[in-house]
């Protein structure tokens, strides 16, 4: 049983399925409160006067979806995904989402995801496959919890055990991922790793210029200063560019 109280908000378009995942959650103990919205308006005027510290979101909803939502808040509790579309939440899905729930929903996947909200590190759902360049990530950048596009990524850079990300849009996040793990992970037609601490984007490459002792400076949009491409690593730019 969890030891936390949630003032819950359920957003879904689909009334049935609303109701009926309400219903659902009247039988939790630690649901003090249920709230409800049908679409990203209704949700971010629900989000400002109850301030939840738990959201069941729908992704695919008329007009907004329940990305928008989440670009559109700045929000720290916890999120669990639901959505018939079982392929498409799994791509989305990343660190900062407690679950994804499948409709229907059944109360025995729910109690699951309920008895996970007590786990304060849950290990993401399925993080082992190779990301492809139109793919999205959820993932804290500053204060804000985005759907990041892999494509939108300029840089990755170590910092420690962490990763700084980032984006042609100019934000930028620490994220719990290692170097080498975005390297396995990335498409390699797009990222190149150019330096022990540094991963780029190619499509943001503005151009490759020679430096001392046999190295390279590598200058990306957006950045004022250049990256250093480390002998270690400068065939295999060279490859890249032909």
């Amino acid at each position: 049983m969890s030891k936390v109280e949630y003032n819950a908000l359920v957003v879904d378009d689909e009334r049935l399925a609303r109701k009926e995942l309400i219903n659902m959650l009247s039988e939790f103990a630690c649901i003090k409160t249920i709230h409800e919205a049908d679409d990203v308006k209704s949700a971010l005027k629900m989000i400002e006067t109850i301030n939840p510290n738990l959201i069941f979101l729908d992704i695919q909803m008329p007009g907004e979806t329940g990305f928008d939502l989440i670009n559109q808040i700045e929000y720290t509790g916890k999120i669990i995904f639901v959505t018939a579309y079982d392929q498409y939440a799994i791509k989305a899905f990343e660190v900062n989402a407690m679950d994804y729930l499948l409709k229907p929903v059944t109360a025995d996947r729910l109690q699951k995801s309920i008895n996970k909200l007590d786990i304060v590190n849950v290990k993401p759902a399925n993080t082992d496959y190779n990301l492809d360049y139109e793919d999205r990530l959820f993932l804290t950048l500053g204060s804000r919890m985005l759907f990041v596009k892999i494509s939108s990524i300029t840089t990755i850079e170590s910092e420690g055990d962490y990763t700084m990300v980032y984006t042609k849009e100019g934000q930028k996040g620490l994220v719990s991922k290692s170097m080498k793990e975005w390297e396995l992970r990335l498409p390699t037609n797009y990222f190149c790793r150019i330096h022990r601490a540094t991963i780029v984007n190619l499509e943001f490459v503005e151009n490759i210029e020679k430096w001392f002792n046999y190295s390279y400076r590598l200058h990306i949009k957006g950045k004022d200063e250049p990256y250093i491409i480390s002998r270690r690593y400068a065939k295999q730019i060279k490859e890249k560019f032909g």
